[in-house]
């Protein structure tokens, strides 16, 4: 790997319907594969960036060897105790973290504002996040197939910027963060109905751990 590089790649903390928190105890099944979707969009949102992934490791320190995957290991851990009973999913796929939140917590209809409901959420993760400072997420905001292209563009980008300045708000370092908006490319279910339509009004963010 080369030096003051990040790992480039996705954990996806994806604001999605979900259910009950998944405890599973091996690390290296853990997830199993995130997929091609998600890889497409973690690339887009961190491949054209890496001026900005150096300047993390410069300001904020990385991490080498076997420390990485320590280090994810216990961020994990922590983000399963902290979320335990909030309903959110934490899968983990090599050093690849990821977070599913319930969509009917985050957005309503052609808003880019943050339901009250999911400021306990985004507590609790900026708390663990503040604990380990080690990593740089990639928020993307995400719509469903509803109203015009530029308008759901402007609207998944909002969506992004808002949990951005809501984490910041939470002292999270602001570096660590980039947000990106892609409209209805992505959905996580086929938007077939109202209820799956609902899961796609959401944000994905992506934990990369900081590594030279």
């Amino acid at each position: 790997m080369n030096s003051n590089h990040l790992l480039v790649a996705a954990l996806t903390t994806t604001l999605t319907l979900g259910g009950c928190a998944s405890i599973e105890n091996n690390n290296t099944n853990r997830g199993a594969a995130i997929g091609a979707v998600v890889g497409a969009v973690a690339g887009k949102a961190t491949g054209n960036h890496k001026n900005k992934r150096l300047a993390i490791g410069a300001a904020i320190g990385a991490l080498t060897g076997a420390a990485v995957g320590r280090y994810m290991d216990n961020q994990e851990q922590a983000l399963r105790e902290q979320l335990s009973g909030t309903g959110v999913k934490v899968y983990r796929d090599g050093d690849i973290l990821r977070l599913d939140i319930p969509a009917q917590v985050t957005f309503a209809v052609g808003r880019s504002d943050i339901r009250a409901d999911l400021y306990p959420v985004l507590n609790d993760i900026a708390k663990v996040l503040s604990e380990y400072e080690k990593t740089m997420l990639v928020i993307t905001g995400h719509t469903d197939d509803t109203g015009p292209m530029a308008l759901n563009m402007q609207l998944s980008q909002g969506r992004a910027d808002s949990v951005k300045q809501y984490l910041i708000a939470q002292q999270v370092n602001p570096i660590r963060l980039e947000t990106r908006g892609v409209g209805p490319n992505y959905p996580a279910v086929p938007n077939t109905n109202e209820a799956n339509r609902a899961a796609n009004r959401r944000v994905e963010i992506h934990i990369e751990p900081v590594t030279q």
